[in-house]
């Protein structure tokens, strides 16, 4: 019996890696000992990656190599803001490079980096860290639930 392919709404299980081409994994759970379940249009994967799973069959591993309009996006300069530290939680501790997540109202959660630190303001970089970037996305269903 031929196993089906994924279609949006399913649920599977999921292993992938995330890198820029030719570098080193940023996320990766191949070595996990159980698989990532997910499910298809929940918001767990950006819906850009989540387009290249659609026609998928478990048990094969495929690498998708994506231009980075095909993947994060450009870099928008408008995502880079300078903020008072008033504006910041005060027991924030601040470092150049730092990921920093931020609570929104709507209860998402929003991830800068930290690009400068000054006297009275924080500058942070709210593009996605793989912004700009050509990026492999390796990916292997393990089985739809």
């Amino acid at each position: 019996m031929n196993a089906r392919a994924v279609v949006a709404g399913d649920t599977f299980e999921l292993r992938y890696a995330l890198r820029p081409r030719g570098g080193n994994d940023i996320v990766s759970n191949f070595d996990d000992v159980e698989p990532e379940t997910l499910t298809l249009g929940d918001g767990t994967l950006a819906p850009m990656l989540e387009q290249w799973l659609i026609d998928l069959v478990p048990g094969e591993r495929h690498v998708f190599l994506l231009d980075p309009w095909q993947a994060f996006g450009a870099n928008q300069p408008d995502l880079v803001q300078v903020l008072p530290k008033t504006d910041l939680p005060a027991e924030m501790e601040f470092a150049v490079d730092q990921l920093v997540e931020f609570a929104m109202p709507n209860g998402q959660t929003l991830a800068g980096r930290i690009l400068e630190i000054g006297d009275d303001a924080v500058k942070i970089d709210f593009n996605h860290p793989l912004a700009d970037l050509s990026i492999e996305f390796e990916v292997e269903i393990v089985r739809i639930l």
